[in-house]
């Protein structure tokens, strides 16, 4: 059940595609504030709460306080209210269990027990909103209730599920064709190599640097044959350039964001001076997603958006402000106080909120400055690539995902984790915000294996990817002074392994992904989703249900030589070592396991299956015509495989979803064209 209130004059964000009639009282739970903005309050007691999607610290967000407001930082300390996202959806659970999607795009903050400790405070500077207010019988119930309000989310092309290698440093051709080089050697499975922002001349968006890869196309043609997809960058700022048609046709088309004054506003990004195109200007959105067409024509078939907080490294306002105070500077000794308030001048630029109120948009006919619609912009720019690739490329899947969003944009993309670091404590944040971001609709999401900033080390690559091989975005990117290719370190075996059994898991990652989008369910879930009469499992937050039968406990400790477990039932041990499965059955309650740095383990639970296929070195050569059945099962199991060409369009076919039936030893399934082979545990 869901209810939807109004107040004031909430601005239409268009996250949610379903209208509904607007209530007359108020929310059933919680009291509200409108004498200054918007205030509601909510006495949670013992309650834990759960959403918030891309943020900091645990799956229960008690204990601090987030704000949404999209945030270039690339420090994600525990100290931080804001990421890139703004994901305004919480689910609380507790004597009382509802959902409450806040859907404003202006600045929101939630206090869940950090002044008070017992009191939910969700406050906002305008009352311009629509809330909406979702109950159910449990909370997948309230999850597949809100799915459905926004949208189904963004279905990515299968090769899109296979290992992704990236890195800011593949300067050019020769540096691309070595990475390649170096898995095939190894012998480790790879799908696709990034381009990140030196492919492009100068820093421009829809341009390829001719002296860096002298013939783009043969080589997006030459990867292609050996099943690698090349995926570019694309930044949100346009350079200020005479001759550059992209920059040209903005300026004359009045596509650009304005001043106040009606002059183009100017920031500095990696081109240097840019203009910001219009996103959420209808024309000028449909006008940006049109120039993907330049790379679509030369055979690309994904890409990644990036830099679209908007991220300023300073206006040209900002710079004549920080220039005059410096000529002040010069004239007085600096003492304690202006030493300071000189030396963070120039870091006072990045990202400054005083920019953001000084450039406006173009919304329908209304100039609106940005400040009021900031969370808005990275999820229209994105939106403006997938309703672009509707139109050129409308039989075709197209790789897309973004850094910054909005609650919408999980329909026309996914999302990376940004600009993190080789620290443990973001491999588990990485764990802790999978769950978050599924229940917002992201999921297609993943984050930077191995650490994007810092210089990482070989353990904590490889229990990364040991997480990472259950995410349906698996890629490796860094800027770091060491590389962290997984050719660069000792006993690369070790690697292929691990990588090995992601595409072993292909076939149940792909079916599950597809039937969590389908369904408006989650992929990665909490086990409180599970088993929320559990008391313990409810608390737990280092474990994680993936698809319907399968538990992940990854190790994300530096040396651990395993790590304690908690079953919530009795289920099946699967460790993998060097491509060999051995498998235990375990009862309910508490386990310490070891698992060794070349090891993967996983759970699954009582008459379950996973369909597994034997590794290749891309997905185009993964045979899942013939399928291994693993499970823990009494005389008879079903599951419903997801099966489809990876590419087209037409995901509700009927026959996309394979019946299978296990009744003792023997497989019975609707599909004659795949073969079963069946390795089950059954109780003793």
């Amino acid at each position: 059940m869901i209810k939807r209130f109004i107040y004031g004059n909430p601005f239409n964000t268009e996250a949610v595609i379903k209208e509904l009639p607007i209530e007359n009282d108020t929310p059933k739970y919680g009291k509200l504030d409108l004498s200054e903005g918007f205030t509601y309050t909510y006495d949670m007691k013992d309650d834990i709460v759960f959403g918030l999607g891309e943020n900091i610290r645990g799956i229960n967000k008690r204990g601090y306080r987030y704000v949404s407001n999209c945030t270039d930082d690339a420090v994600h300390t525990e100290d931080k209210v804001s990421l890139y996202g703004a994901h305004n959806f919480i689910i609380i659970l507790g004597e009382k269990t509802f959902g409450l999607f806040f859907d404003t795009p202006q600045k929101i903050a939630f206090d869940i027990g950090y002044t008070r400790q017992n009191e939910l405070k969700v406050t906002m500077p305008e009352k311009d909103v629509n809330l909406y207010y979702i109950e159910g019988n449990s909370l997948n119930d309230i999850v597949k209730e809100f799915r459905q309000l926004i949208g189904r989310s963004y279905i990515p092309p299968y090769w899109a599920f296979g290992y992704q290698q990236s890195r800011w440093g593949y300067r050019n051709e020769e540096d691309v064709r070595k990475v390649l080089d170096e898995y095939r050697k190894n012998e480790i499975p790879l799908d696709a190599i990034y381009l990140d922002i030196d492919y492009m001349k100068d820093y421009k968006d829809f341009t390829v640097d001719t002296d860096k890869f002298p013939d783009f196309e043969k080589l997006v043609s030459d990867m292609k044959k050996e099943g690698i997809r090349l995926v570019p960058i694309i930044d949100a700022g346009v350079k200020i350039e005479d001759g550059y048609n992209v920059y040209e046709e903005g300026v004359a088309k009045n596509y650009f964001c304005k001043r106040e004054d009606g002059t183009d506003f100017v920031a500095g990004v990696w081109p240097g001076r840019t203009h910001f195109p219009d996103f959420l200007n209808e024309d000028a959105r449909e006008w940006f997603g049109e120039q993907y067409k330049f790379l679509l024509d030369k055979g690309i078939e994904g890409f990644w958006n990036d830099m679209n907080e908007p991220a300023i490294f300073y206006s040209d306002e900002g710079l004549s402000e920080a220039f005059s105070k410096i000529e002040e500077y010069k004239e007085d000794k600096l003492d304690v106080n202006s030493y300071f308030e000189f030396q963070n001048l120039v870091k006072g630029l990045l990202n400054n909120p005083d920019d953001y109120k000084r450039f406006y948009h173009n919304v329908d006919g209304e100039m609106i400055c940005h400040d009021k619609l900031h969370n808005l912009y990275g999820y229209n720019m994105t939106r403006a690539a997938g309703e672009a690739f509707e139109r050129l490329v409308p039989e075709k899947r197209i790789l897309m995902f973004s850094r910054s969003s909005y609650i919408g944009m999980h329909r026309y993309g996914g999302i990376w984790t940004g600009d993190n670091n080789s620290w443990w404590s973001h491999l588990l944040l990485n764990i802790k915000m999978m769950p978050s971001l599924n229940m917002c609709g992201f999921l297609y999401s993943g984050a930077d294996i191995g650490g994007f900033g810092c210089n990482t080390t070989r353990d904590l690559v490889l229990r990364w990817l040991a997480f990472g091989i259950f995410t349906p975005l698996m890629r490796n990117h860094s800027c770091s002074i060491r590389p962290q290719e997984c050719y660069q370190f000792e006993q690369t075996v070790d690697f292929k392994n691990i990588i090995d059994l992601r595409y072993r898991l292909i076939p149940y990652i792909y079916s599950e992904y597809m039937k969590a989008v389908l369904n408006d369910e989650m992929y990665f879930r909490p086990l409180a989703f599970d088993y929320p009469s559990d008391s313990f499992a409810i608390h737990v937050e280092d474990q994680l249900m993936v698809g319907e039968g399968m538990m992940v406990t990854p190790v994300y400790e530096q040396n651990a030589i395993g790590r304690y477990v908690y079953l919530p039932e009795d289920m099946l041990k699967v460790k993998v070592k060097g491509g060999k499965l051995t498998e235990e059955i375990l009862q309910k309650g508490h386990h310490h396991i070891d698992i060794s740095l070349d090891e993967v383990v996983f759970f699954i639970k009582k008459n379950h299956l996973i369909p597994i296929c034997e590794p290749a070195l891309n997905t185009e050569k993964l045979d899942t015509n013939n399928l291994t059945l693993i499970g823990y099962v009494d005389d008879s199991v079903s599951y419903k495989l997801y099966h489809d060409d990876g590419m087209s369009k037409d995901y509700d076919r009927k026959d996309n979803m394979i019946n299978i039936q296990v009744e003792n030893d023997t497989v019975i399934s609707d599909c004659d064209n795949i073969n079963f082979n069946l390795k089950i545990k059954r109780e003793i």
